[in-house]
């Protein structure tokens, strides 16, 4: 089984494979998948029937190379199947497999691989219209910036304007995410997690029709200050892939959270803003906003 490697003029063949996924962790979105290859990791595919196998290519991390879990247009992939594709492609582990998979198939996954959580990889997830209306004593400092910035920025004259991501304003967006990434740092090594996302905001961002992606930005006195980027992952959850604001404006990243929940995930159950990366700031403030669940992951390693 030859495989190629993961481009953009590849979404249309493939996004029917990830129309009904079962897994509910967010790398299992092609449009993700697509932006975080030109980094650390290079995704690579191939098509065998109705059977989608993705590998994840690293000439940084060569020995971190790995699997995800194949997709099919019919019945599940069961452990064997798992198995028999690792040995014939060349490889060792499969990576960020859902925990519900896991806990369906332990008996038949022990027989072939060793099992191994991955923390980093772990995705919360919220109900929808809990972040669309913030109500209850957990979400009242929450609330509290939002009034902020409002008092600030919109009762004295119209100076926010809250738009939808076009073609367009692509070119605004990008501006402003160099600007954000001068106060971050992003290019001090760009193996750094915030340097690989900023490549894979800019991908999403470059190919935002093309990957069928939703986004909303926000204005203020005319100057694009923030931006949220979401993807579909199936029918009930959608996935918050980036959420970037000034951080000097108060008020403004929590502005721009509850309008993406009312905004971009109408008609979905849940939203996914994925994982923490054991980065302590990010997990407390993905903790912040109350996760429902979370969904596990698990490293799989051949026996």
């Amino acid at each position: 089984m030859n495989t190629k490697k993961l481009e953009i003029a590849d979404y249309p063949a493939l996004k029917r494979f990830f129309s009904n996924t079962p897994y509910r962790l967010s790398i299992y979105s092609l449009p993700s998948l697509i932006a975080w290859s030109n980094c650390v990791f290079e995704a690579r595919y191939a098509v065998d029937g109705n059977l989608l196998v993705i590998a994840n290519e690293s000439d940084v991390r060569p020995e971190d190379r790995h699997l995800i879990l194949p997709l099919s247009l019919s019945d599940e992939v069961l452990p064997e199947t798992l198995h028999d594709i690792a040995v014939n492609i060349g490889f060792r582990s499969y990576w960020c497999v859902p925990g519900e998979y896991v806990e369906g198939h332990r008996q038949g996954l022990e027989s072939f691989f060793a099992l191994e959580e991955q923390k980093e990889f772990e995705d919360y997830v919220y109900l929808s219209e809990d972040l669309a209306n913030l109500k209850g004593n957990r979400y009242v400092r929450k609330r509290n910036l939002i009034h902020q910035f409002e008092r600030e920025y919109m009762n004295n004259g119209i100076r926010v304007h809250v738009e939808p991501i076009t073609a367009e304003s692509v070119p605004e967006c990008l501006a402003f995410l160099e600007k954000w990434c001068e106060q971050r740092d992003c290019d001090v090594d760009e193996d750094i997690d915030l340097a690989c996302e900023r490549r894979a905001v800019i991908t999403s961002l470059e190919s935002f029709e093309a990957l069928e992606l939703k986004g909303i930005q926000i204005r203020v006195d005319g100057a694009v200050n923030a931006f949220g980027i979401a993807a579909r992952l199936n029918d009930e959850m959608g996935i918050l892939n980036y959420e970037k604001a000034f951080p000097d404006v108060k008020g403004l990243y929590q502005f721009l959270d509850h309008e993406c929940a009312r905004q971009l995930f109408a008609g979905y159950r849940y939203i996914n803003k994925e994982s923490d990366m054991s980065l302590p700031n990010l997990a407390r403030m993905k903790r912040s906003y109350h996760p429902v669940f979370r969904v596990k992951s698990y490293k799989l390693t051949l026996k």
